[in-house]
């Protein structure tokens, strides 16, 4: 089935304005911490303790840049009765104070740990960072229920352990959280798409022979950034006979006449992230090219089609090709080619759907659920491959596509 997605939901300019209702920041703090707080009253759990930098914004409101998303050296304590805390790093704890009225002043700490391991477990600050926790479990009167936990590293669990806490999975109760996007998150993600939408035309425009895949990489980069991105995450950007197997990971190589080219464009506006893949022919495309374009095209569809509330994600899963049929051994080999995942300040959110995990363990799909669809198809040419991927909006009623650059049919860029 051809579809020419018409944008219906609203993707707003980025900035604020008092003559249009646009995204509330005050709305969407209270909405996610309100999800957390339930997340965490239907759970066992008296606590959560967070050092996942997407659960600290998504309860606290809080970031400091992507640089800090692997030093697991800020951290976060919702707890039933009481919080958010945040220990924050260094000065960003007295930031906070100011440009954070929605945290409590004495909730704010500055917090450090040693930096994945830079420094040595012996200079004693997991210890520290430890009873600091206590304390808070003990003043909120939830020290003696489990305490879950969503990341951690080996000598911080090890002294919350030793100070007599049952540590357990957190992760869990913040997914649940996180599943349910509101209006505003809505509109966060289709801000974020449409200016993907503005970058493929970019990218359409300037793909031709000469120009390296970094380069476009480059391109996308700076526009995003113009455009108002706060984080481009990666960019994948492959073409000829890197297309198949599927590398993940840019490089250097001159584009030529006749490749195929696919791209994946990941990047967040106010946190909200997109993950949308298109691919093009350069120059002319062979027919190996267009029939592996209309079959992903083909399975994308098949999929798009089923997507409803009360649908299951093993429905979803079922109508794409298992992994021998693509020319791979198993679904671990060809896992995330035929893939959908939920999108919101994490890249990969609830729910996650292939054939390696949902036909046994299906998900229901419910409305406010957003998420990403792909397919992958490789060419009989045994080089070429089509990659597409479309984001979607579950809807009361069906589904919404906020991915609107065009994908009906494989696009030539620069036809000769």
């Amino acid at each position: 089935m051809t579809r020419f997605p018409v944008a219906s939901l609203p993707a707003p300019g980025p900035m604020a304005v008092d003559w249009e209702d646009r995204f509330d920041p005050a709305r969407l703090r209270a909405y996610r911490l309100e999800r957390a707080r339930e997340a965490l009253a239907a759970s066992e759990l008296g606590a959560v303790l967070l050092f996942d930098m997407n659960n600290i914004r998504y309860v606290t409101s809080t970031t400091i840049g992507e640089w800090a998303r692997d030093k697991l050296m800020r951290w976060a304590v919702l707890t039933r009765t009481g919080g958010p805390y945040l220990w924050d790093f260094g000065s960003a704890a007295r930031k906070n104070r100011i440009h954070a009225p929605w945290l409590a002043d004495d909730e704010i700490f500055g917090g450090m740990n040693g930096l994945r391991g830079a420094v040595r477990p012996e200079a004693g600050l997991f210890g520290r960072t430890t009873r600091s926790i206590v304390d808070v479990l003990r003043q909120d009167g939830v020290a003696d229920m489990p305490l879950g936990v969503d990341v951690i590293e080996l000598p911080m669990h090890a002294e919350l352990v030793a100070a007599g806490l049952t540590v357990t999975d957190g992760q869990q109760v913040m997914l649940n959280a996180r599943e349910i996007k509101s209006r505003d998150e809505i509109l966060l993600l289709t801000t974020a798409a449409s200016m993907v939408d503005g970058v493929y035309q970019d990218i359409f425009e300037a793909l031709k022979p000469g120009v390296r895949e970094n380069e476009i990489v480059a391109l996308a980069n700076k526009r995003l950034y113009e455009l108002g991105s706060d984080d481009v995450e990666g960019i994948n950007a492959i073409s000829g006979e890197r297309c198949s197997p599927h590398p993940h990971v840019f490089s250097d190589r001159l584009i030529r006449p006749g490749d195929q080219a696919y791209f994946d464009i990941l990047h967040a506006f106010n946190g909200y992230r997109t993950c949308y893949y298109r691919t093009f022919a350069v120059g002319r495309a062979s027919d190996a090219m267009r029939d592996a374009f209309k079959q992903a095209r083909e399975w994308m569809d098949a999929s798009i089609d089923l997507v409803k509330p009360g649908v299951t994600t093993d429905q979803i899963a079922s109508v794409w090709p298992k992994a021998q049929a693509f020319g791979f051994d198993d679904e671990y080999e060809c896992f995330g080619l035929q893939f959908g995942h939920g999108l919101g300040l994490g890249l990969h959110e609830r729910p996650i759907i292939s054939r390696l995990n949902s036909l046994d363990d299906p998900v229901e799909i419910k409305e406010g659920m957003v998420f990403a669809l792909e397919t992958y198809c490789p060419a009989t040419d045994g080089t070429s491959a089509a990659r597409i991927e479309e984001e979607i909006v579950v809807t009361s009623t069906g589904h919404e596509i906020i991915t609107l650059f065009p994908c009906e049919e494989l696009m030539v860029a620069n036809a000769y």
